[in-house]
């Protein structure tokens, strides 16, 4: 069955680095997008950014541009966050989607489990 399995959150101060990874299995990793979405304490979930299946178009929230990348590698089945210059409004749990499609605008399914990100001085 599908698995997504993320690590790599943690505390980090203000203007720190995290990268983050989703291990996949349970499909075929190289055929359809992923994507990350992240929910803060008390709101709602939020989009940050999605890739496609080839890796070769990227979309990202506009608050998260210019500071966070999205990557992956699809002979490893992995997917990967790296997230720098970090805010504390970035605090959130982290996780990553499959998508229904290779399309980097595909609908999602199947969520992982989460890791937290904590962002303070």
């Amino acid at each position: 069955q599908v698995s997504l399995v993320e690590s790599g959150g943690g505390w980090v101060q203000p203007g720190g680095s995290l990268r983050l990874s989703c291990a996949a299995s349970g499909f075929t990793f190289s055929d359809v997008a992923m994507t990350w979405v992240r929910q803060a304490p008390g709101k709602g979930l939020e989009w940050v950014s999605a890739m496609n299946n080839g890796g070769d178009s990227t979309e990202y929230l506009d608050s998260v541009k210019d500071r966070f990348t999205i990557s992956r590698d699809n002979a490893k089945n992995t997917l990967y966050l790296q997230m720098n210059s970090l805010k504390p409004e970035d605090t959130a749990v982290y996780y990553c989607a499959k998508g229904r499609t290779g399309s980097v605008y595909a609908a999602y399914e199947y969520w992982g489990q989460g890791t937290q990100v904590t962002v303070s001085s």
